[in-house]
């Protein structure tokens, strides 16, 4: 029987990482996975969409060249090679795991895991021990009882992200980050595309002028919402269906050729053993302590099966962090306020930390600092003057609780917020970085400096 210092069952983001760190810092390791290395966010979810909506980026660019000056001819999309282009990324990437898994002596063993208790673990019919355990299982999409997905008309993530066609109508459940980065790319390819969500407005767990901003973007791009609204049933027909909802004012239907199921996720923790092995589920979650200890004996738990926050860079980062503890080092204490969010439609969405109403509920006396990206110089030069930097700030303190942003490539503005967060700095230390001139980042500075009512740029 194989044993080991270290076995992380499952190598999405969370557990290959986990993996790695745990080859670099001198522990045996191994990484159990029964499906692809690179989990669900590499091979069907954060990496080949961010690559489809690249793709319907540059479409809707080229047929927007006029506004740089520039004369096209007739224009033609072909989404299959789109596909392709993402599969391609997904491929490259894999790859890269794999060599480094092999750099820093990870061993993978391929199959489906078992908790057995006291470090044991069965692997197809092999079974090994570990001192110290890490379940990394992830997610699955949701389902909507009543409805089967049959991945040819009715379609989760999963299935959407594989096909080689773009709708010409279809209807998304769900206005959470996925089912408006599929809209995105559906729309930008033709597609005439309903959104419905049950909350009164689309990322209801964001900001409310974050959201209301992105709601009026997107309808602008030809996108329908139909919010505070649930879907009472699916009716298959030939090569589409038919979509039954409820709204506050009436019922309709909707006549599409593709429905995309997106109304959140569930772990995938069924079979696995964590209660054989001392641990606790909660509707299906592993419940853990505020080191991600699942039990006194070693078994931990991150990610998704979590779910505190189920985004692949935190899990990376609870791997990373668990990992260096059992080890024996001091990691820095995770913050999951100054852990980033990402939305990918184009406008982005970025936030990090509490929102406005969230920060007042908590008792809070606030302050915000907003500035418009119709008055950043580089916003303007790139054509791309949509959306605004928000900060929230403890008025008292000057604590920086949260940042929301809205416009061109905003996810990539976050780093700063959050290392202020990390290192505890106010609006005031966030005002005082000097960003180079003309950058998007100079956003988040005026916005910092809006707070203390120092903005110098409006």
């Amino acid at each position: 029987m194989a044993s080991y210092d270290l076995a992380i069952i499952g190598a999405g983001p969370g557990g290959y990482v986990a993996a790695i760190r745990g080859g670099q810092l001198g522990l045996k390791t191994v990484c159990i996975e029964r499906e692809a290395v690179g989990g669900v966010c590499l091979n069907w979810g954060c990496v080949p969409t961010k690559s489809l909506i690249r793709n319907a980026e540059v479409l809707r660019l080229v047929r927007n060249a006029g506004d740089f000056g520039i004369t096209t001819g007739p224009v033609e999309a072909d989404y299959a090679a789109a596909l392709e282009r993402s599969r391609g990324v997904v491929g490259r990437l894999g790859k890269g795991i794999m060599g480094l898994f092999r750099k820093h002596g990870v061993e993978l063993l391929e199959g489906e895991a078992r908790l057995l208790g006291s470090g044991s673990i069965a692997v197809g019919g092999e079974r090994i021990t570990a001192a110290n355990v890490i379940v990394a299982t992830g997610s699955r999409p949701a389902a909507i009882p009543g409805i089967d997905v049959d991945g040819q008309v009715v379609m989760t993530y999963r299935e959407a992200v594989m096909s080689r066609t773009a709708p010409v109508q279809a209807a998304i459940i769900g206005g959470g980050a996925a089912g408006l980065e599929f809209a995105y790319v559906y729309a930008a390819y033709g597609a005439h595309v309903t959104v419905v969500e049950m909350e009164p407005r689309i990322l209801p767990k964001e900001d409310a002028e974050v959201s209301a901003a992105l709601e009026r973007s997107l309808k602008k791009q030809g996108i329908d919402f139909l919010t505070g609204s649930k879907v009472t049933g699916i009716e298959r027909d030939g090569d589409g269906a038919t979509v039954f909802v409820e709204t506050p004012e009436d019922n309709v239907s909707l006549r599409v050729d593709r429905v995309l199921v997106s109304i959140g996720i569930v772990p995938n923790t069924d079979g696995l053993g964590i209660e054989d092995a001392g641990g606790k589920l909660e509707r299906g979650y592993v419940q853990v302590d505020g080191e991600l200890r699942a039990n006194a004996d070693g078994l931990f738990a991150i990610g998704d099966v979590v779910g505190t926050l189920p985004l692949a860079h935190v899990a990376q980062a609870q791997g990373a962090h668990i990992v260096e503890r059992i080890a024996g080092e001091q990691p820095r204490p995770l913050d999951y306020r100054a852990m980033p969010r990402a939305v990918y439609t184009n406008p982005q969405v970025a936030s990090m930390g509490l929102t406005e109403e969230e920060a007042a509920a908590q008792g809070h006396q606030v302050k915000v600092g907003r500035f418009p990206f119709l008055a950043s110089a580089r916003a303007l030069a790139a054509g791309a003057s949509e959306g605004f930097a928000k900060v929230v700030v403890d008025a008292s303190t000057g604590e920086l609780l949260g940042a929301h942003l809205i416009g061109h490539e905003v996810t990539e503005l976050l780093g700063e917020l959050s290392l202020a967060r990390i290192v505890e700095g106010t609006a005031f230390d966030v005002g005082s970085v000097v960003n180079a001139h003309p950058t998007l980042s100079e956003a988040v500075k005026e916005a910092a400096l809006a707070a203390e009512g120092r903005a110098i740029h409006m």
